[in-house]
């Protein structure tokens, strides 16, 4: 299968344009709605085996993903790596390791993500694993929309898809000051 483009994206329907509110609390033109373009088992297993393909060189023993946006993703690439698969997900407002999930001292773990922005969500997931004896050995997103190509060097990290998209912090949001009601369509809501 082909790398996945904006275009895909679009006919997919997982492409929003007008004035969202990103879980990272920024404000933005464009949301990508992963779990959309997911929710057909097909498109989810490619995208799961070029993630795979790209970092089987690290040789994980687990992949590891916060909830909700990265379980999908992630699950398939520790499929395609035949490899286990964990999800942290909040508790009290933090992220954590819960349902009896339990990670070796040190495994392998590569730390998988649907979109990344500002990086924040999946450094909590790194913290986690590193906190339970985990060793991080590399980072995939099938979106990086940071700026950067790797927002977590010196680890490695691939995306099927990077995009120069501007955000704009809530205060300096062109959008709000024209009065465009915002729209928080994730999974979470910022803090």
């Amino acid at each position: 299968m082909h790398a996945i483009t904006l275009d895909d994206m679009a006919a997919a329907g997982a492409l929003l344009e007008g004035h969202f509110r990103l879980s990272s609390g920024l404000h933005s033109t464009r949301y990508l709605q992963c779990a959309v373009y997911l929710a057909e088992p097909a498109r989810a297993e490619a995208a799961g085996r070029q993630l795979a393909a790209r970092l089987r060189n690290e040789a994980a023993q687990l992949v590891v993903s916060p909830a909700l946006g990265g379980v999908i993703i992630g699950h398939e690439v520790a499929r395609a790596l035949d490899v286990p698969f964990f999800f942290t997900e909040r508790a009290d407002g933090a992220m954590a390791l819960r349902r009896g999930f339990h990670i070796e001292a040190g495994t392998r773990v590569l730390v998988v993500e649907d979109v990344v922005t500002t990086g924040g969500s999946t450094r909590e997931v790194m913290d986690v694993v590193t906190r339970h004896g985990g060793v991080v050995v590399g980072v995939a997103s099938m979106v990086n929309r940071s700026g950067e190509e790797n927002p977590f060097s010196p680890l490695p990290y691939t995306a099927l898809l990077t995009l120069e998209i501007p955000n704009h912090a809530p205060e300096s949001c062109p959008l709000c000051a024209s009065g465009i009601p915002v729209v928080k369509p994730g999974s979470r809501t910022a803090a």
